[in-house]
């Protein structure tokens, strides 16, 4: 969550969905990413209602009424829950964490493995750990052709230097 909104503790969120008429859906229970020191950690908040004001997304949960409770859950990660083998409803789509520990292959070598996704404006990036670095990879089918999740592993066809020769 971005920040407060108004005096009534709404919250602006910054999205991660498609769909998120559905993932803020009236009722629906959402889990908290938050620090351990939080008061929040472990917890988890239903959703009062979700609206777009001027252009950005708005989240009010119960329990929070005020500005200073809603600032209590800034940078605070919403999370639905949803089963670990579970696939996107569009082919070619995957959750973070069905990418994340997949090992990555560039010419049948085993180069590195999926550390992260980063969400950017642009497109995703895959954060590839390699023996001596990380590498960001954008997540386009040009450069990561295949994703094999069920052998544990992608493949990828950088441009040149991506990978550059003492980080494999």
């Amino acid at each position: 969550m971005l920040k407060a909104h108004g005096l009534k503790g709404a919250l602006k969120v910054e999205l991660y969905t498609d769909s998120p008429e559905l993932r803020f859906k009236t009722g629906n229970e959402l889990m908290l990413q938050v620090p351990e020191e939080s008061d929040w950690y472990g917890k988890t908040v239903k959703v009062r209602e979700f609206r777009w004001y001027n252009q950005s997304p708005v989240v009010f949960l119960e329990g929070i009424e005020t500005r200073e409770d809603a600032e209590g859950l800034v940078r605070a990660i919403l999370m639905i829950e949803k089963p670990l083998d579970e696939l996107p409803e569009e082919s070619d789509t995957w959750y973070d964490h069905q990418l994340v520990g997949l090992k990555v292959k560039l010419d049948g070598e085993v180069v590195g493995e999926v550390k992260r996704v980063d969400h950017l404006p642009a497109q995703d990036l895959l954060i590839v750990q390699t023996k001596d670095s990380e590498v960001m990879v954008p997540f386009v089918s040009v450069i990561v052709p295949e994703v094999n999740q069920e052998q544990g592993y992608l493949v990828v066809t950088p441009p040149e230097g991506l990978f550059v020769e003492g980080e494999q």
